[in-house]
């Protein structure tokens, strides 16, 4: 049984959380999200295609390995991309308020977030 929407309440619990989705990096679709201050549909059609980016020049690098977070910082907000590991072509969004967070726990959690994820 899936739990996405507890997956995507837990992160919004993130202290400076406000905004979070579940995003298949396929087809940009959300499968699940929450918040507000983001129009979280567009915002995940567009991050898909960073993701899609950093994974075409890691494979034009010959680079083998995998992206473990991308991190955008903004002047106000911090935006998480997390590919979810066990599920590829799924990846986790999540964005902040950069004043009211701590980003090394939020990434922190965004992790534990990732791990327990069920589809």
């Amino acid at each position: 049984m899936s739990n996405i929407d507890v997956v995507v309440e837990n992160l919004l619990s993130i202290d400076g959380g406000l905004a979070a989705a579940v995003v298949d990096s396929n087809s940009g679709m959300l499968l699940g999200s929450g918040g507000t201050g983001v129009d979280l549909e567009l915002a995940a059609a567009g991050n898909t295609e960073v993701v899609r980016a950093k994974l075409k020049t890691m494979k034009s690098l010959g680079l083998k390995d995998t992206i473990e977070d991308i991190l955008i910082t903004l002047g106000k907000q911090y935006h998480i991309l997390r590919p979810v590991e066990k599920n590829e072509g799924l990846f986790i969004y999540m964005v902040l308020d950069k004043a009211k967070s701590n980003l090394a726990l939020a990434r922190r959690k965004v992790l534990e977030c990732e791990q327990a994820l069920v589809l």
